[in-house]
C-alpha cells in the first residue's frame, strides 16, 4: 500500500543571516564572558565586600615594607617613656599653620603611685620629619638601611600610640606585628589547603573504605574542642627552637587541625560531580584519576575554594592571635598581634595603661574585613544568584 509523503516543514525560501534576532552588545557581552568575568562583575555589586578587599589589600601591601612605614625600630626603647600615653598630632599653633607636629612632651615621677605622669609643653612645638633617617633596620632582615616614611622630630619623641612597659613605640610594634600575624594566615591556609583538596579529592573521587576512613578521622578530629587541641600541641614545641620555627611549627599546627572542613567540600562537590558524562568521558578515554581530578572535576567548583579559602584565613588568625595571648604561640622576641596582647592580661594594667588592648581593634578589623570579603566571593561564586 502506497503512502502520501509526509509534509515537509522546512523552509525553502533563501536564507537570510539578518532575520535572524541579534544579540544586543550587552547580552553578548554576558554570553561570551568567562566564569571569573562574571565573578568580578557580581563581586562589584557587593560594596560592602569591595570595601574590605580594599581594606585587606592595604593591609597586605603594608607589611611588605614595614620597616620604613614604622618610625622606630622593633626593638628601640626609651627608658624614660615607659607607659606613655598616646600622643596628638597638631596642625596649627596659635593660628598659624606649621604642618603635622606633637608638643613636647614632660614627664614627672608621681611618688604617690609611683607612675610617670606625662604632660605636654603647649609652648613648643615639635614637627614631625617625613622621608628621613632615622633608626637603623635591616630591611625583610637582609639588607640594611635607616630610611623612613615618617621620623621623630629632631631631640623629641613620636609615640602615636603610645609605649610599654620598655618604653618601646606601640605604633611601630603593631606594624611589626602585622607582618607575623597576617602572613601565618596565608602561610597556613596554604598547608590546609592542599591537604584538604588531596584527601577529600581522593574521598570523593575513590568512595568506598577510602571514603570510610576519611569521614571517621575527620569526625575525630572535629570531635576535640579547638582550643584545648591547640594549646596541647603548641605546648609539644620545644622551648629551645628557634623564633623561626617556633612560627612554622604554630603554622603547621594550625594548618593541621583546619582542612577537615575544606576536605568535606571538596568530598561532597566531587561525589556528585563524578557521575557527569563528561567525567565519564575522561575515564574511557584512558584519563588517570589524577588527571581527572586535577583537569575536570576541580576547575568545575573552582570558585568556592576560593571563597572558602577567604572565610578559613581568619580562623588561622584568631588561633595564632589565642595562643600567643596565652603564652603559648609566638614568644618574643618574635612580634605579632598575640604577642603584643600578651601583655594585657593584667586586668589592673589595662585599666592603668588602655592603649597596650589596641591590637585588638587590628584583629577585630582584619577578621571582619575577610568575612565580608568572604561573603561577597561566595555570592558571587554562587551560579543560582
Amino acid at each position: 500500500m502506497s503512502q502520501s509523503p509526509r509534509d515537509h516543514y522546512v523552509s525553502s525560501e533563501p536564507f537570510d543571516p539578518h532575520s535572524i534576532e541579534q544579540l544586543t552588545p550587552e547580552q553578548e557581552k554576558i554570553f561570551l564572558a568567562s566564569q571569573w568575568q562574571l565573578m568580578w562583575w557580581k563581586l562589584k555589586r557587593h560594596k560592602l565586600a569591595l570595601v574590605s578587599g580594599f581594606i585587606l589589600l592595604c593591609m597586605y601591601v603594608s607589611i611588605l615594607f614595614v620597616e620604613i612605614i614604622a618610625p622606630y625600630n622593633l626593638h628601640t626603647g626609651n627608658d624614660d617613656a615607659t607607659y606613655a600615653p598616646p600622643q596628638g598630632v597638631h596642625l596649627f599653633h596659635e593660628g598659624d599653620f606649621i604642618g603635622p607636629f606633637v608638643y613636647r612632651r614632660e614627664a614627672t615621677l608621681n611618688m604617690e603611685t609611683f607612675t610617670r605622669e606625662y604632660t605636654d609643653d603647649l609652648e613648643s612645638p615639635q614637627k614631625i620629619r617625613f622621608f628621613c633617617r632615622a633608626d637603623e633596620y635591616k630591611f625583610w632582615g637582609l639588607i640594611e638601611a635607616d630610611f623612613h616614611l615618617f621620623c621623630p622630630p629632631e631631640n623629641g619623641n613620636l609615640y602615636l600610640l603610645g609605649t610599654d612597659r620598655l618604653g618601646r613605640d606601640m605604633f611601630s610594634r603593631m606594624m611589626y606585628g602585622a607582618r607575623i600575624s597576617l602572613t601565618i594566615g596565608l602561610i597556613g591556609i596554604a598547608i590546609s589547603f592542599a591537604f584538604g583538596i588531596i584527601i577529600g579529592g581522593l574521598a570523593g573521587y575513590y568512595g568506598g573504605w577510602v571514603d570510610f576512613i576519611v569521614q571517621r578521622s575527620i569526625e575525630i578530629i572535629r570531635s576535640f574542642p579547638e582550643l584545648p587541641l591547640w594549646m596541647a600541641l603548641s605546648a609539644i614545641l620545644p622551648v629551645n627552637w628557634s623564633p623561626i620555627l617556633i612560627f612554622f611549627g604554630i603554622t603547621v599546627i594550625l594548618a593541621m587541625l583546619d582542612w577537615t572542613g575544606l576536605a568535606r567540600a571538596v568530598r561532597s562537590k566531587l561525589l556528585a560531580l563524578r557521575e557527569e558524562d563528561y567525567c565519564t568521558a575522561a575515564e574511557l578515554m584512558g584519563a588517570k584519576p589524577k588527571r581527572i581530578i586535577g583537569r575536570h572535576l576541580l576547575p568545575g567548583f573552582s570558585s568556592h575554594l576560593i571563597a572558602s579559602a577567604s572565610l578559613s584565613v581568619p580562623n588561622m588568625i584568631l588561633g595564632e592571635t589565642a595562643l600567643s595571648f596565652l603564652g603559648l604561640g609566638l614568644r618574643p622576641p618574635v612580634t605579632s598581634w598575640g604577642v603584643l596582647l600578651n601583655e594585657a592580661q593584667n586586668i589592673n594594667v589595662v585599666a592603668l595603661y588602655p592603649w597596650l588592648i589596641i591590637p585588638v581593634f587590628n584583629v577585630v578589623i582584619v577578621i571582619l574585613a575577610f568575612n565580608f570579603f568572604g561573603d561577597g566571593l561566595r555570592d558571587a561564586a554562587d551560579p543560582y544568584k
